[in-house]
């Protein structure tokens, strides 16, 4: 679904502060580069206060249960239109347009519905996150449900939307309400995004300003369409939606949960290696084709890197763990060699990302953006109480629009060579590894903050090995006694602040994801506001 547009722009009442900030897109090769494990501030910093008070509640394996999907079970609804383009990829699933309707014959399996085609009478397998109930909030092109503030910005700053474009979404406040997040453009601050409430009445209806009230959302934003409405106090008429191409439909639609039904534990037959992307430590990643019809990224494991058994027993839980900013795990060969089969991101690993031209581009507020999006997702880990123990750089891919996406998760503790041992093996990442975890085996999701503070510091300084002019065993007894690296050239002292936090030795000192998520989306307003886009080199 695509940003709708408005005119008539003038100051209204927001929901929350603008963050300023260019977060436009660069175009960029593939990059899955191999895992290297060796190899001025602007203002005073902001103090960090409470950082802990963000602890999330306790979680457990039990959460495992499909994640956000939207279902229908209860509802009593069983026609719903397709919102995207689909392509059947299996014998078993439908072919269908944007538009076609469908009765649901069994949603039982979540993410893979039985479904019969109003308009061709034919009966297979449609993907649950492609369709919504007719008539519904969620068919709206304009809807974007369940997606944060800053996401919103992101999706309205990227390339093509206009100055008026919008989007509604889910109030993150207020259960039942939603918020309407617009793109403007003044002198002052350039491009940049608004947030409006939009309230809900205790008789159901909605509004924005009391004095226009509506049945439903749709029936607000039909009122603002209206070339002829008054502006009753808002800021801005509605125009309708800009004009797609076929190509960035294609390109709209979102990622399926799983590759089929039943598309799990696959052959290897079934997948075309097509071209290698990197070479690591344990094994290759390559550009694949499943089934003839699905671009994948597929990592192959050397044989004796980790048991089968153990591997797919944890692979059972990775896949479940679903959340944007989370490379989705599609399927796997649990034979050996084994293969990982996971989403393809265009732009590869973010390390040698940072390290080529679009990356040697990028300004601080891209930089602070890709770490928010990494915090977030470690964030829902946080939540999970799921351990990556290898965050870095190089365990992050790059998709369009400078999305960022956590990879590799929970493989580390898998792996069976000596040589990923902090006491002797020379593949094992010391420097970004907690000291409690390298010395002792203690990882936890506080060594992963450790290990975020690190890559930080990979953001700032567009790809540097940690600790330059160390090697693992030097860095290994200095960071022991407390040290820490010094302050990254170009770096804010309030972000190295913050770094430092991170790095505290009592891993219960260290601040929550939630903590640093929070941190990072709010950095240009509430602890750099005097930042200007020209400021730093």
């Amino acid at each position: 679904m695509g940003c709708v547009f408005c005119k008539k722009l003038e100051p209204g009442p927001k929901e929350d502060g603008d963050l300023e900030g260019d977060f436009r897109a660069y175009g960029a090769a593939d990059r899955y580069g191999p895992d290297p494990t060796q190899g001025r501030p602007t203002s005073s910093f902001a103090h960090i206060p409470n950082y802990n008070n963000f602890s999330p509640q306790p979680a457990n394996p039990s959460f495992l249960d499909g994640g956000n999907i939207r279902g229908i079970s209860g509802t009593g609804v069983t026609l719903f239109i397709a919102l995207y383009d689909y392509e059947a990829r299996t014998e078993d699933d439908l072919t269908f347009t944007k538009g076609e309707k469908f009765h649901i014959l069994n949603n039982i399996e979540g993410d893979w519905w039985e479904a019969r085609s109003l308009s061709s009478g034919q009966t297979g397998y449609i993907p649950s996150n492609y369709v919504a109930p007719v008539d519904s909030i969620q068919a709206e092109e304009w809807y974007f449900g369940k997606i944060g503030r800053k996401d919103a910005e992101r999706q309205l700053l990227s390339p093509g939307n206009p100055r008026g474009a919008f989007l509604i979404r889910e109030s993150e406040t207020t259960k039942g309400a939603y918020s309407l997040s617009m793109r403007d453009w003044d002198q002052a601050r350039g491009d940049h995004v608004k947030h409006y409430k939009i309230r809900k009445l205790d008789t159901g209806g909605f509004y924005i300003t009391t004095r226009a009230q509506f049945d439903t959302v749709q029936e607000l934003v039909q009122h603002y369409l209206g070339e002829g409405s008054p502006q009753v106090g808002m800021c801005f008429r509605f125009l309708g939606q800009p004009s797609e191409t076929e190509a960035q439909r294609r390109e709209g639609s979102p990622k399926t949960l799983g590759l089929a039904k039943d598309a799990w534990e696959i052959s290897r037959s079934s997948i075309a290696l097509q071209r290698r992307l990197g070479t690591g430590c344990f094994g290759d990643v390559w550009l694949g084709m499943w089934n003839g019809s699905t671009k994948v990224a597929v990592k192959t494991l050397k044989p004796g890197t980790m048991s089968p058994k153990a591997f797919l027993a944890e692979a059972q839980i990775m896949k479940l763990l679903r959340h944007d900013k989370l490379v989705q795990l599609y399927a796997v060969v649990s034979e050996e060699p084994i293969y990982i089969v996971t989403e393809f991101m265009c732009h590869g690993s973010l390390l040698e990302f940072l390290k080529d031209q679009e990356g040697q581009n990028l300004r601080l507020p891209q930089l602070v953006d890709m770490a928010a999006q990494v915090a977030e997702g470690m964030a829902y880990m946080e939540r999970m109480n799921y351990i990556h123990r290898d965050l870095r750089a190089a365990n992050i891919l790059v998709g369009e629009r400078l999305v960022c996406k956590i990879a590799d998760f929970g493989l580390a503790r898998l792996i069976k060579d000596d040589e990923y041992n902090p006491k002797q093996g020379a593949k094992f990442p010391i420097k970004w590894t907690a000291p409690e975890a390298a010395l002792f085996g203690r990882f936890s999701i506080k060594s992963d903050v450790w290990s975020f503070g690190i890559l930080l510091t990979e953001l700032i300084t567009k790809g540097r090995v940690p600790y330059p002019g160390m090697n693992n065993r030097e860095v290994l007894e200095q960071v022991e006694h407390g040290y820490h690296m010094s302050c990254p050239p170009g770096c804010p002292a309030s972000l190295y602040e913050a770094m430092k936090q991170t790095w505290r030795l009592d891993p219960e000192e260290r601040p929550t994801f939630e903590y640093l998520q929070s941190f990072l989306e709010d950095y240009f307003t509430s602890t750099e506001p005097q930042y200007q886009p020209g400021d730093e080199t």
